[in-house]
């Protein structure tokens, strides 16, 4: 059975809310994970959803900020927030910049040296830290959903899209929907992917969208995006995936919101509404 160092656990709404740590075989490097677990769990298991978080994040910022546990415990989720990059890779550079490197992995393999040795979170997501948690938590692998935020959000709709056996469920706040066709994405993909652009389109949420011939989640994917969200216009362009999920036949609730900024008090907002969407397709 797989090692896992528990951290601290803090009991939360008749639940408990835990930070771990493991030796990740996939990234060579040690990595931290969250885990709310609902009462219901130690009954039997219940259905999880894997959040990713935004640039700078931790495997704390979700679960101090969002505030989902309460309406976790509600409807039985169990809710897991990996780190959202490798940590002392000791790569030269990898803390200069707030949006590149540290804190900012955007949830693919990297390609390109020196990055490529640890900065493999899609393999480490998919192929070890869930079977890892489905293997030691009363979690239940056939019901999962993902959801994320901004550069998570990326990560959500982009890992959903590629993997769409593994997550029964998606949806996102103010993702980054054309990493290809924004800055964020276009600084991450030169480093991470190389400069050949080519590479580029297999982990962008409106590209591969776009490739689809039927709707891959037939029962829906929900977005939510501020309208006074100052990333909107230059990074984020919902509008592309939107169009792209109408030519799918995917069906898509985007929902754009006034006065509602980049931040988690947006998420917090409307986090029990993310929460019921899978909630309702988890059962």
């Amino acid at each position: 059975m797989a090692t896992l160092e528990l951290l601290s656990e803090h009991a939360c709404f008749g639940g408990m809310q835990g930070f771990y740590q493991h030796n990740s075989s996939v990234i060579g490097l040690p990595m931290r994970f969250s885990v709310f677990l609902p009462p219901q769990a130690r009954q039997a298991k219940v259905p999880f959803l894997l959040y990713l978080a935004g640039l700078t994040c931790t495997e704390e910022t979700f679960a101090i900020k969002a505030g989902a546990q309460r309406v976790a415990v509600e409807l039985g989720l169990a809710l897991i927030a990996p780190d959202s990059s490798p940590r002392g890779a000791g790569i030269a550079g990898e803390a200069d910049s707030w949006d590149f490197g540290v804190g900012a992995s955007f949830y693919l393999d990297a390609a390109e040296a020196p990055w490529s040795r640890h900065y493999r979170m899609e393999s480490y997501l998919t192929a070890e830290l869930i079977p890892l948690v489905a293997q030691v938590l009363a979690v239940d692998r056939q019901r999962m959903g993902i959801f994320g935020h901004s550069m998570g959000g990326h990560g959500a709709l982009t890992l959903a899209l590629r993997h769409p056996g593994l997550f029964k469920s998606v949806s996102a706040f103010s993702p980054i929907c054309a990493p290809t066709q924004c800055p964020w994405g276009q600084k991450a993909f030169t480093g991470y992917l190389g400069a050949e652009a080519g590479r580029w389109a297999a982990h962008d949420a409106s590209a591969l969208m776009g490739q689809c011939s039927a709707a891959p989640y037939p029962e829906g994917i929900l977005i939510d995006q501020g309208l006074a969200d100052k990333f909107l216009s230059t990074q984020l362009h919902p509008h592309l995936f939107e169009a792209a999920c109408a030519k799918a036949g995917q069906a898509l609730t985007l929902r754009r919101h006034a006065g509602y900024d980049h931040s988690y008090y947006f998420i917090s907002t409307f986090i029990a509404d993310h929460l019921a969407h899978h909630a309702a397709i988890l059962g």
